[in-house]
């Protein structure tokens, strides 16, 4: 437990939080004295599946550390259902702070081989399910005049990636997105900035390792955990 609590009396939502970097959010924000909404609803990379598993795991960690939290498995791809989380913050905790919009997925393809599915649903996870669960607490923060957002971009929006035009467009066009925020909210008091982090998690688990110098960089790469 870190002996700072930066976060204390403060409620966090992070979303894609049983897994990877939003996990260990999810726990660090918890360590820091904030009561976290853990959102998650446990799908495949693809966004394929759900299940309980991953957000509960999360709480229960937290928990034993002597943090708060809850679960919430809830997709952030559909505006009413991302709008329950941010309910499930107040109704929990009776007031929000802080969004991390970290859920993600991906569906990777050479750009002319892309499906038209496989675009659309990148872009509602990133870019529509960061605008869904910012839009619904964005009327809290203006009222409570204090709030702040974080999202997520990547280095293959700001640069271009290989058979990710779906992920580059959603992260580019999230940064967009945050910048807007900051220039409307900033009379009530609230921050919105965006993140370009790199750690070796299940979504770039599949980077391939055929020569001997992509294997020396993946080994660099998976040096690098989400924690």
């Amino acid at each position: 437990m870190s002996a700072t609590k930066a976060l204390e009396g403060k409620v966090i939502i992070v979303t894609g939080a049983g897994r990877g970097i939003g996990r260990e959010i999810a726990l660090l924000a918890a360590a820091e004295g904030a009561k976290v909404v853990v959102n998650d609803p446990g799908v495949a990379a693809d966004g394929s599946g759900t299940s309980a598993a991953p957000a509960e795991e999360v709480v229960d960690e937290i928990r034993k550390r002597g943090g708060t939290a809850v679960a919430n498995f809830e997709t952030v791809a559909e505006a009413i259902p991302a709008s329950r989380i941010v309910q499930a913050a107040i109704d929990s905790f009776g007031r929000l702070d802080g969004v991390v919009n970290n859920a993600g997925i991906l569906r990777d393809a050479i750009f002319h081989r892309m499906s038209i599915d496989a675009f659309e649903s990148v872009i509602k996870v990133h870019l529509m399910g960061s605008f869904y669960v910012s839009h619904a607490a964005a009327r809290i923060f203006r009222e409570q005049e204090s709030g702040a957002f974080v999202h997520f971009t990547s280095t293959s929006g700001l640069i271009g990636n290989f058979g990710q035009a779906n992920y580059a467009a959603a992260k580019l066009g999230i940064v967009g997105l945050s910048k807007s925020i900051a220039l409307d909210m900033n009379r009530f008091n609230v921050r919105s900035n965006c993140v370009s982090p790199f750690a070796w998690s299940r979504l770039i688990g599949t980077i391939p390792t055929e020569t001997e110098a992509e294997k020396a960089r993946v080994a660099r790469m998976q040096q690098m955990g989400p924690e």
